[in-house]
This record gives C-alpha cells, structure tokens and sequence, in this order.
C-alpha cells in the first residue's frame, strides 16, 4: 500500500513576480497534473478548494484561517486584484483527497492571535490512517515549534495507533519532532510520518513556474 502526498502554499494564489490576473486556472492545472492521493495546501483562498477538487476529481476538506470578515468583498477584491489585497483576501488551510474515502475530519485551533492558526486532518479508510495538514505562525520560532508539537500530541491522539502523516508549512527550519519522523523537507516545508509509514522513494519537487513563493513537494508514503 502506497499513500501519495502533496504539500504547497498557494500564496494566497498568487505568483512571483505578481501576474496581475486571478490565477486559479494556473494552480488548478499544476495541481490536476501531478500525481498524488492527498494534497495539503496551505494560504489558499477560501473559495478555491471546493472548485480545486471539482477540477482535480478530489474531495475537498477545509478551515478559514485570517481575514475572512466580510468575505464576499475581500473575495471580488481579490479576483480582481490579487497582487494588492494578498493575505487580505481572506485565507483557508485545506486537504483534497483523491481515490480514497475519507471516514472523519477534525480540526484542532492552535491560536488565535496573532493570526488563528489550525491543524486540521483526515482518517483514511483501507488502514491509511489520518493525514495532518499544518501552517504554523509565521516569524516567530518559538510559537511555530510549539505549535507542531501541538499538532503532533493531537494527532497521534486521534490515530490511536493507525499510521500517521502530518505534513503543511512549518515556518521554521531544522525541526524535529518526538515521535514522527521527516520523510521529505524544503525550507519549511515538511512531511512527518509514523506508525509504519516511511518513505517509498525520493521525494519530488514538481515544475510550478512562477506560482508561489513555496516549492511544491511531493513524497511516496509506503
């Protein structure tokens, strides 16, 4: 049994340097062509996963993080200008997942302030288990190492034994946990596995182009 995973911050969908143009086709075409059973994307707009998964043949799970207060006028705000509103347009944390059935989805807030941060996942049928999906605080390293070993107390709680993947932007780097182990990094980027998962080849880094200030990475769980 192999269990693929994507992790990838949308920037708030954006490009570097700016596009100046909503870009949602550009990820969702970079996201429908690459191979994997579960994406966790981080700073995506909120009103991406739902058409994402549509797009992808996934199912989409998600939270709201930041700046989703009148989120209808953030939302035509930001289609039309992207580059101006970035984080402004509102924000969503979000697990799409593809050829498998999903049996729960839990959410565990990690703060409120200085932005509300959460870990949210999703059990697995066929003894996949639960997949984590993270973005820690940004420019403070104590509350983003805190906040994954939250993350990992939780999720370990939940699986109770069942395999365990928790992957997401960690926003610090060199980060070790107690009991998962890194099976593929970039940055602060990670993907954490235990309970018998391990990883089943070299990690791959897929072409995105100019889409985001964060490297996709994709990594074989077997």
């Amino acid at each position: 049994m192999t269990l693929r995973v994507l992790t990838w911050n949308l920037m708030h969908g954006r490009s570097l340097p700016g596009a100046g143009r909503d870009l949602f086709d550009d990820f969702a075409d970079a996201i429908e062509a690459w191979e994997w059973d579960v994406a966790l994307l981080q700073e995506a707009p909120p009103w991406w996963p739902a058409p994402l998964a549509q797009r992808t043949g996934a199912q989409p799970l998600s939270v709201l993080t930041s700046r989703n207060f009148g989120r209808p006028l953030r939302q035509a705000l930001a289609v039309r200008w992207p580059d101006l509103m970035r984080s402004g347009g509102g924000g969503a944390n979000a697990i799409l997942v593809r050829g498998r059935e999903v049996l729960e989805h839990r959410r565990l807030r990690l703060t409120w302030w200085p932005e509300r941060r959460w870990m949210h996942a999703v059990r697995l049928a066929a003894g996949c288990g639960w997949v984590g999906n993270l973005h820690a605080t940004a420019h403070h390293e104590r509350r983003a190492r805190d906040e994954a070993r939250a993350a990992e107390a939780a999720l370990l709680d939940w699986a109770a034994g069942e395999p365990v993947v928790l992957g997401g932007d960690f926003n610090v780097r060199g980060l070790g946990l107690e009991q998962l182990v890194p099976v593929a990094s970039l940055d602060v980027d990670y993907v954490f596995a235990a309970a018998g998962w391990r990883a089943g080849g070299s990690a791959v880094v897929p072409e995105r182009g100019t889409l985001s200030d964060h490297a996709p990475l994709v990594v074989t769980l077997a």
